[in-house]
This record gives structure tokens, sequence and C-alpha cells, in this order.
């Protein structure tokens, strides 16, 4: 009898850390839908830009968005970063790779908010380009971004914009004047299973008629799993564009892995 109370104990045993994981992941799964969460992650975006510029080639780009959240006593204070490497054709045959423009998002938010989320602050565009002829802007824009979501049952719903324009730079390029507005709507199934949209909208203002926006309609799915011990997030979307300008991709492929640094509460 003895025998059989120490099995039945030790299949407990090996049991819990499954039920803690099962139920971290449930959070998790909502807290990677939040730009402001109280959440350290390490996204790496595989973005495979289908029938692309004159030539009607891929163009890849690998985006890196480390986020970073730091706590204040009422506050909280989101880092968010998109650091490209590109790979951009430049010919029929030719590509030119290398580090693009990096996008740097601050966010205010609350430390305990309420059923509405919110954070607000400054986004800016960096001219880090390796080259900066075919990577980049060469100009140094700023302007502000503005989150809005509310997170009922399983449900994601809200949207993320900013608005930037160049505000110094090399004379001879292009004025920056761009609108990024990426709304996300999300229902989370279990066992770390999601479905939904996120498209992300962008408009230039300074194109020439016709050529201002690109509007994508497509669907997103994504899990949370584990690697060992470690909690990551894996997604695929597929994207096509019913607006665009000429040149733009035609539709896009994206991959991500995400590392998740859940941030223990006290």
């Amino acid at each position: 009898m003895r025998r059989v109370v120490v099995s039945l104990g030790l299949v407990g045993v090996l049991m819990l850390p499954s039920v803690a994981w099962a139920q971290e992941d449930r959070e998790l799964q909502k807290q990677t839908q939040n730009p402001v969460a109280n959440l350290v992650s390490l996204p790496f975006q595989s973005n495979w830009n289908l029938h692309t510029g004159p030539y009607e080639r891929t163009f890849h780009n690998l985006n890196i968005q480390p986020v970073i959240p730091f706590q204040g006593k009422n506050l909280m204070f989101i880092s968010r970063a998109i650091i490209p490497v590109n790979s951009v054709p430049v010919g029929p045959d030719d590509s030119t790779f290398g580090l693009g423009d990096v996008t740097y998002s601050l966010f205010l938010s609350p430390r305990k908010p309420g059923k509405i989320i919110w954070g607000v602050g400054p986004a800016s565009l960096l001219p880090t380009a390796s080259n900066p002829e075919q990577l980049g802007t060469e100009k140094f824009s700023l302007g502000p971004t503005f989150v809005l979501l509310a997170q009922p049952g399983p449900w994601t719903l809200g949207f993320l914009t900013n608005n930037l324009w160049s505000v110094g730079g090399t004379e001879d390029r292009a004025d920056v004047n761009q609108l990024l507005f990426q709304y996300f709507v999300n229902f989370n199934f279990g066992k770390g299973w999601t479905v939904g949209t996120a498209p992300s909208i962008t408009a230039d203002w300074e194109a020439p008629a016709g050529e201002t926006w690109t509007i994508p309609v497509g669907a997103t799915v994504s899990k949370i799993t584990r690697i060992g011990s470690r909690p990551v997030s894996l997604g695929f979307q597929f994207y096509h564009n019913a607006t665009r300008p000429e040149f733009a991709p035609e539709s896009k492929a994206v991959f991500t892995i995400t590392l998740l640094y859940p941030i223990v509460k006290r």
C-alpha cells in the first residue's frame, strides 16, 4: 500500500510543472498581444515580401524587436525597438544586404490598468542604415505613438498607431511623413493557440496620388510553447496587399519566434 501512495505522490509532483506552465501560458497568450504588457520579450520576425519592385522579386527582412518594460510606482515605461536586417533587390539578379533604419518607441502606461489598456509616448526613426542609399532614408524622424486595447474573455481587441515626420538629415533625400496604423483582433483558444488578424496599414503622405496607401488583408495564427523550460511564441502570418503603391509587395508571409521572459510578480 505504501508503494502505491509513494507512486501516486511522485506522479503528482511530476505533473506540477506542467500545470503551472499551462496557467502561465494562458497569461502569456494575452501578454504577447499587449504592446505595453509587463513582459520582457525578444521577437525575431522573418518577413518574406513577395513580388516586390519592377523585377517582381522577393524582398526579405528580419526584424529583431526587443521589448523591455521598466516599472515605476504607478507607471511603466515600455521600450520597444525594431531593428531591421534587409536583403533588398536592386536589379534582376543583385541584392543589397545590411542594417536598415531602426524604429524606436517609448510608451508610458499605467502599471495597473483597468479594462481599457493604453500607452502613449514618442516614436523615432533613426538613420542607422549600413547602406543609406539603398536601405535607409538618411533622415532622423520623430512623432507620437499611441496604443489602446481591451482583453475581454478570450479576446484581444485594439490598435497601435504612430506618425513620423523627418526633423533632420540629408537635405537631398525625400522628407519622411508616414503613418502606421495596426489594428488587432485575436481569439485565444486553449493550449496556447491564437488566431486573428493584425494588418499594418501604412500611408506615405509624401507620395504622389494613388501611391499613398498600403492596406493588407489576411490572418495570423500563433502558439505558446516551450523550448526546454523557456516559453516561446511561434507565429505565422499571411497578408495580401489589397491596396498598394506600384512597386510595393503584392503579398507577405511572416514567420515569428518570440523568446519570452516573464517577470515574477512581487
